[in-house]
C-alpha cells in the first residue's frame, strides 16, 4: 500500500475512533496532547489497529459461518423439493387408485360381493378353492389404502420440513446481511484510521509490528516449541503445495478463491485441494478439527490465533506459516508467531507422516509485504 493510497483511505476513521473511545477523549488538562509521533502514541495507534483489525475478522468470520449455514440449508431446501414432487406424485398415484377401488364398492364390485356370491353359489368346494383369489383382492385393497395414508403422511411431512427450512433459510439472509454491514462498517473504521495517518506514522507502525513478532518469533524458538522437524502426511504436503501456490494473490474477506482468499478461506481451500473436506471458518476448525501442542507441529497442520479463533494460517515447516493476513495485504509467507498464538489443529490426525519431505520452492517474494495490512510508504 502506497503511502499516497494509505493517506487517502483512513484520515475519517481515527477521529471516528478517537471520538468513540474514553481513552482518546479530549482532556480537561489544556496542556497539549503528546505528538502523533512520539513512541506512545504510535504503540496506541497500533493497538487500535489491531483491535480494529480483530473485530472486522470476527465479524467476517462470523459472516462466513453465517453463509456456510446458508449454503447448507439452501441445498437441504433442494433436496426436500425434489422428494417433496415425488411424494406428490406417489400421493396423486395412490389417490387414483384408491378412487378406482372406492368406484367398485359403489358399483357392487367389493371384494365383499365377491365372497358372498362365491358362498351363496351351488357348489360350495369351487368357493373353497377361490379363497385366495379373495385373499389377493383383499391384500390389494388394503395396500391401496396402506399406500394412500403413507404417501399423505410423507406428502405432509416433507412440505412441513421444507417450510421450516424455507423460513430458516429467509433468517439466515437477514442475519447474513446485519453481518455483512457489520464487517464493512469495521474496514471502514480500518480504512479510516490507515488514512489519518502520516508516511513517518505508517513506517513507525510497520517497524514497531514487525519488532513485535520478531519478538514473540524468538521467544517462540527459544521455547523449544519449533524445535522438532517433523514430515506431514501425504495429504498435509498437497495442501502445503497449494497454499504456496496462492502466494501474492489479494486478502479479500469471504473470499475462497480462485483469486483472492481470506484467512480460513485459504486454509479450507488448501486441504479441500488435498482432498479433505474440512470447516469453512476459523472458529469451527479450532472447535471441529482435532488440536494437538504447538511442539508437535509439522507442515499441513492449521495454526489459530487470538483468544476467540478468529485467524488461522497453515504451517510449511521451519517455523513458517503460510497466511491470508489482512485486508491491504496478500498471501504471504510469515513467521509461526505473527499473531497470538491460541493452539493448532490438524485436519487429518490419522494421516501416516511421509518418510522423507522437501518443502517446495518458495517465491523470492513470499515474505515480502506487511503481515499487518499496512506498509511503509514507498520509496
Amino acid at each position: 500500500m502506497s503511502g499516497r493510497v494509505a493517506r487517502t483511505l483512513c484520515t475519517a476513521v481515527l477521529a471516528a475512533v478517537m471520538a468513540a473511545s474514553p481513552a482518546t477523549a479530549e482532556p480537561a488538562d489544556p496542556s497539549p496532547a503528546p505528538a502523533p509521533d512520539a513512541p506512545q502514541s504510535v504503540a496506541g495507534l497500533l493497538k487500535q489497529l489491531q483491535t480494529l483489525y480483530q473485530e472486522a475478522e470476527e465479524a467476517g468470520e462470523i459472516y462466513n459461518g453465517t453463509a456456510e449455514e446458508l449454503r447448507k440449508r439452501t441445498a437441504e431446501a433442494k433436496k426436500l423439493d425434489t422428494a417433496l414432487a415425488k411424494a406428490r406424485t406417489v400421493l396423486d398415484s395412490s389417490r387414483r387408485d384408491a378412487g378406482r377401488l372406492a368406484r367398485a364398492q359403489y358399483q357392487g364390485r367389493t371384494d365383499f360381493s365377491v365372497y358372498m356370491r362365491l358362498l351363496l353359489s351351488d357348489d360350495p368346494e369351487h368357493a373353497l378353492a377361490q379363497s385366495h383369489v379373495i385373499e389377493r383382492a383383499q391384500a390389494g385393497r388394503s395396500a391401496t389404502v396402506g399406500r394412500l395414508t403413507g404417501a399423505e403422511k410423507r406428502a405432509d411431512s416433507l412440505a412441513t420440513r421444507s417450510r421450516a427450512v424455507l423460513d430458516r433459510q429467509q433468517s439466515l439472509a437477514r442475519k447474513q446481511k446485519r453481518q455483512r454491514d457489520t464487517v464493512r462498517s469495521r474496514l471502514n473504521e480500518v480504512e479510516g484510521l490507515l488514512a489519518s495517518l502520516s508516511d513517518e506514522q505508517l513506517a513507525a507502525l510497520s517497524q514497531l509490528e514487525q519488532k513485535n513478532i520478531d519478538k514473540a518469533q524468538d521467544e517462540l524458538v527459544a521455547s523449544g516449541a519449533l524445535s522438532s522437524v517433523r514430515t506431514p502426511s501425504e495429504q498435509g504436503g498437497d495442501a502445503v503445495r497449494y497454499a504456496i501456490e496462492q502466494i501474492g494473490k489479494p486478502y479479500v474477506w469471504g473470499a475462497e478463491g480462485p483469486e483472492s482468499f481470506d484467512c480460513s478461506g485459504l486454509t479450507s481451500q488448501a486441504w479441500t485441494a488435498a482432498g479433505r473436506s474440512i470447516p469453512r471458518t476459523s472458529q469451527e476448525q479450532w472447535r471441529q478439527l482435532p488440536k494437538v501442542p504447538v511442539e508437535s507441529l509439522r507442515p499441513g497442520d492449521l495454526v489459530i490465533y487470538f483468544p476467540r479463533a478468529t485467524h488461522v494460517a497453515l504451517y510449511i515447516g521451519d517455523g513458517l506459516v503460510v497466511q491470508a493476513p489482512r485486508p491491504g495485504a496478500t498471501v504471504k509467507v510469515s513467521p509461526v508467531a505473527s499473531n497470538p498464538l491460541l493452539g493448532a489443529v490438524r485436519p487429518d490426525p490419522g494421516g501416516a507422516p511421509l518418510s522423507t519431505y522437501t518443502l517446495p520452492e518458495l517465491p523470492d517474494d513470499a515474505s515480502s509485504g506487511s503481515d499487518t495490512g499496512y506498509d511503509a510508504p514507498d520509496e
